[in-house]
C-alpha cells in the first residue's frame, strides 16, 4: 500500500506483519462477538458470575481490537473491516445461544487458545523484521488470551 513509509521496516516485512495482524484482528473480533453474545444468553445457576466474567473478557477484547487495527494502519496497510472480511480471515465459528453455560465456557476457552495460536503464528514475521512495537502488541495479546483461557478452564474446574 505505502512504499513511502520510512520507519525502518521494509515494505515486504510490513506487509507480512500486517497479514498476521489481520488474522489476529479477525479472530479477536470473532471471539469478542461470541463472548458478548454469550454474556447476553448465558443462563443457569452460575449466571451472575459468568455474565460478569464474559463482560470483563469482551470489554478487554474490545479495547484490543482498536490497538490491533491501528497497528495495521501504522504499518501502511488497510485493516480488514466488515463481517465478510473477518469471516474469510477467522477460524472462529459463531456462537450458539442454545448451548449450556458449561458448553459456552468450554467453547470460549478453546477459542482463546485458537487466538493464542494465531498470535504466536504472527510473531516470527515481526521478530524477523525487528518490529518491536508489533512484538510487544503480540506479547500483550498472548498474555490476555492465555489468561482468559486459564480463567475459563478454572471455571470448569480444570487446571
Amino acid at each position: 500500500m505505502a512504499d513511502g513509509i520510512n520507519t525502518g521496516l521494509e515494505a515486504q516485512g510490513r506487509s507480512s506483519i500486517a497479514q498476521g495482524l489481520s488474522k489476529l484482528l479477525a479472530d479477536t473480533y470473532a471471539v469478542y462477538l461470541k463472548t458478548h453474545g454469550y454474556h447476553w444468553n448465558v443462563r443457569g445457576p452460575n449466571f451472575a458470575s459468568l455474565h460478569q466474567l464474559f463482560m470483563e473478557h469482551y470489554t478487554e477484547m474490545w479495547n484490543a481490537i482498536d490497538d490491533i487495527a491501528e497497528r495495521i494502519r501504522a504499518l501502511g496497510e488497510f485493516a480488514p473491516q466488515g463481517y465478510r472480511s473477518f469471516g474469510n480471515l477467522s477460524s472462529i465459528g459463531d456462537g450458539d445461544p442454545e448451548k449450556s453455560a458449561e458448553e459456552m465456557v468450554r467453547e470460549l476457552q478453546r477459542d482463546h487458545e485458537t487466538v493464542v495460536a494465531t498470535a504466536r503464528a504472527a510473531l516470527p514475521a515481526a521478530q524477523q523484521a525487528g518490529d518491536e512495537v508489533t512484538v510487544s502488541l503480540l506479547s500483550d495479546r498472548l498474555t490476555a488470551h492465555e489468561k482468559h483461557a486459564w480463567m475459563l478452564r478454572a471455571t470448569l474446574g480444570e487446571k
